[in-house]
C-alpha cells in the first residue's frame, strides 16, 4: 500500500475533524494515514467490535478490528470472537477464528465457527460431560459446508466449494475456576499464549511447524478437520490467557520487541473495553491484516 506524502501538522492532528487523542498508537514506523473505505458486501460487518465484563472468577476484554488493508481496499474484516459464560460451572467459553484471506466469503465463515464451536462445547458442560473436543471441530466444519451450500444454492453438501468459500482457522476452549485451568484447541494458525511480568509463553503451534510426519492442525483450516487434542494446563493468579489472530500475533513475534512490551503494560490488568480496542489498533508499518485479541484475567479472591 503506498505511502502518502504528510505534513508535519498531519502527523499532529491526524485528518480533519479527527480529535488527536483518537489517532492510532504508532509503533515503530506508521502505516499509510488515510480515511477507510467501507466494506463492499451485502453482509453487515463492522469495522470494530469489542466486549468486556467480568464474572466472580474472570475478567473477560475482546476486540476485533479490521486490518488497515481491508479498510485501504473496503473489504470486510475477516476475523471474529465469541466468549460466553456458563453459569453452573463458571467456566469461559470462546472462540477465535480468522477467515482465510483467499475465501471470498470467510468473513461469514469466522462468525460461523466461532458460534458452533462456543454452542457445541456449551452443549457438552449442560450435558454435564466432558467436551468431544473433536466434535466441537466437526460441527464447526459443518457449518460452513452447510451455509456455503446455501449461500450458492448447491444441489448438495460440497466440502470442497466450502474451503473456496469460507475457511477459516479457530482456536476454541474454556477456562474453568478450578485451579483455574485452562483447555485449548487450534485449527489454523490462530495463536494463544500467557503473560505474567512481560514475558509471553505460547501455548500453541505458530505458523513454522516443520519435522512432523502428520500434517498439523497449525498448518491447515476448517471445513478441514485434522484430528485435536486439547491443550491443557494451570492459569496462575497472577497470568493473563491471551487468544489472537495472526494479525495480532505476527506483530507480536516473541514479545521482546516493541508490540509485545507495549501490550504488556497494557494488559498488566484490564481496561475499558473500547480502550481495549483502541489498544490494538495500533499503527505498524507492513501489519496490516485484522487484529482480534482475548484477554482473560483470574480475579483475586477476597
Amino acid at each position: 500500500m503506498a505511502r502518502p506524502t504528510r505534513q508535519p501538522a498531519d502527523r499532529a492532528g491526524g485528518r480533519p475533524g479527527r480529535s488527536p487523542q483518537w489517532l492510532p498508537v504508532v509503533l515503530g514506523t506508521p502505516t499509510a494515514d488515510f480515511e477507510p473505505r467501507p466494506a463492499e458486501d451485502q453482509t453487515y460487518r463492522p469495522d470494530t467490535v469489542t466486549d468486556g465484563w467480568s464474572t466472580r472468577d474472570f475478567t473477560v476484554r475482546a476486540a476485533s478490528v479490521r486490518g488497515y488493508l481491508h479498510r485501504h481496499r473496503g473489504t470486510p474484516r475477516q476475523d471474529d470472537f465469541a466468549v460466553v459464560v456458563h453459569p453452573p460451572t463458571g467456566a469461559v467459553v470462546f472462540a477465535v477464528a480468522d477467515g482465510v484471506s483467499a475465501a471470498r466469503h470467510s468473513h461469514l465463515g469466522a462468525a460461523l465457527v466461532c458460534r458452533a464451536a462456543v454452542r457445541e462445547i456449551l452443549a457438552d458442560l449442560a450435558a454435564g460431560h466432558p467436551v468431544d473436543w473433536q466434535n466441537v471441530v466437526q460441527q464447526a466444519a459443518w457449518q460452513l459446508v452447510e451455509q456455503t451450500r446455501t449461500l450458492l444454492g448447491l444441489g448438495e453438501a460440497d466440502p470442497a466449494a466450502a474451503e473456496e468459500a469460507m475457511a477459516s482457522t479457530l482456536v476454541a476452549g474454556m477456562v474453568l475456576p478450578d485451579g483455574p485451568t485452562v483447555s485449548l484447541i487450534q485449527v489454523g494458525d490462530t495463536g494463544a499464549w500467557v503473560l505474567r511480568d512481560g514475558a509471553y509463553r505460547s501455548l500453541l503451534d505458530g505458523k513454522l511447524h516443520t519435522g512432523d510426519p502428520v500434517v498439523s492442525s497449525a498448518v491447515t483450516a476448517l471445513p478441514r478437520t485434522p484430528r485435536v487434542s486439547p491443550r491443557r494446563g494451570p492459569l496462575g493468579r497472577d497470568e493473563v490467557l491471551l487468544i489472537g489472530t495472526d494479525g495480532f500475533g505476527d506483530a507480536l513475534g516473541d514479545g521482546a520487541g516493541q508490540v509485545g512490551r507495549y501490550f504488556a503494560g497494557r494488559l498488566a490488568r484490564p481496561q475499558p473495553p473500547v480502550q481495549f480496542a483502541y489498544h490494538l489498533d495500533f499503527s505498524r508499518e507492513t501489519y496490516d491484516d485484522d487484529r482480534t485479541l482475548l484477554a482473560i484475567w483470574p480475579r483475586t479472591k477476597a
